[in-house]
């Protein structure tokens, strides 16, 4: 999306001290002209045009100092004229502008904010808990500024500013917040919290990982461009299921793993069923039919996958007995 920010230069009349030694030539300046022209006075019309002179010369020296402004590392200044727009100074330091400029205080560093989890719906229709941390900041500032609508304050400063207004950052972050709300239910929707089926190779919100969050990250980026926001990072780092189906979650995922673990027991225990009467019949320790071995891996097949210890009964006779 096309941008109608551009940065106001800075140039050496722009210096703030230069100003601020000429202001303080003007006002002694003025003091001096006020008390010689008191003293040689002598009619009401020559002290009406002393009043006068010394009241525009100290009107002219505190519409000066309206221009001074003090840009800390990592701020900038909207700068206004009767409604236009004239630019954004980036620049830090003292400077002097126009004094009938309107200049807007506006933070440029980044700021993180931790979305508290909600409940959505994933793409199988599970209610789920799901939340993100975010770090953002301010690139556009005309977008920032006259594209979306936030709350402003009067804020006197202490640096030898005037009143001025100032964006209130409280109505970014609640702008940023319905936003991330917003996205974080769309990504949710797209994709399911876990694979039922574990051959299923599709892509989850808890197996993800990077691709889940770069999805979110685009998904926030395309939601706050028109505030000129600029995304630095953003993370999901609350997933669960919603307290009326964990339980019943908890159960299915300890049923699965149980699954698993049997099947991991059985095909060990067969392999070694297999492994020892191939050993038996290679060194010829001992010759069983088919109802000997078939007796025997069944015996084996107990032992091994049983889930307690097994209590052998010693045959003393003979291999028929």
């Amino acid at each position: 999306m096309e941008t109608k920010e551009f940065e106001l230069k800075m140039h050496f009349w722009n210096n703030g001290f230069l100003h601020l030694l000429w202001n303080l030539i003007l006002l002694v300046g003025s003091i001096c002209i006020a008390v010689y022209m008191g003293n040689r006075v002598q009619t009401d019309a020559e002290i009406g045009w002393v009043v006068l002179v010394a009241s525009l010369l100290s009107f002219n020296y505190i519409l000066h100092c309206i221009g001074f402004m003090v840009i800390q590392p990592n701020q900038s200044r909207v700068m206004t004229f009767f409604g236009k727009y004239r630019g954004t100074v980036r620049a830090n330091g003292f400077f002097w502008v126009n004094p009938f400029y309107g200049k807007r205080k506006l933070s440029l560093r980044a700021r993180n904010m931790d979305v508290a989890p909600i409940k959505v719906n994933d793409k199988n229709g599970n209610p789920i808990m799901i939340g993100l941390v975010l770090v953002w900041k301010i690139k556009d500032t005309y977008k920032a500024c006259f594209d979306i609508d936030v709350d402003t304050m009067p804020v006197v400063q202490k640096d030898g500013e005037s009143v001025q207004l100032q964006q209130s950052l409280k109505g970014y972050d609640s702008f940023v917040n319905v936003q991330s709300d917003a996205a974080l239910r769309r990504v949710a929707g797209m994709y399911a919290y876990d694979n039922m089926d574990h051959k299923n190779e599709e892509i989850t919100l808890r197996s993800g990982g990077e691709e889940i969050n770069d999805r979110l990250e685009e998904e926030l980026r395309s939601r706050l461009l028109i505030a000129g926001i600029e995304v630095v990072e953003a993370r999901i780092n609350y997933l669960a299921y919603a307290a009326e189906i964990a339980s019943v979650m908890l159960r299915r995922q300890q049923a699965d793993a149980i699954i698993s673990a049997r099947e991991k027991i059985v095909e060990g225990a067969v392999s070694m069923v297999e492994l020892a009467l191939k050993k038996l019949e290679a060194e010829q320790v001992v010759h069983l039919d088919e109802e000997k071995k078939a007796a025997m891996v069944s015996n084996l097949l107990v032992v091994l996958c049983a889930d307690e210890s097994a209590s052998p009964v010693i045959n003393a006779g003979t291999l028929y007995q």
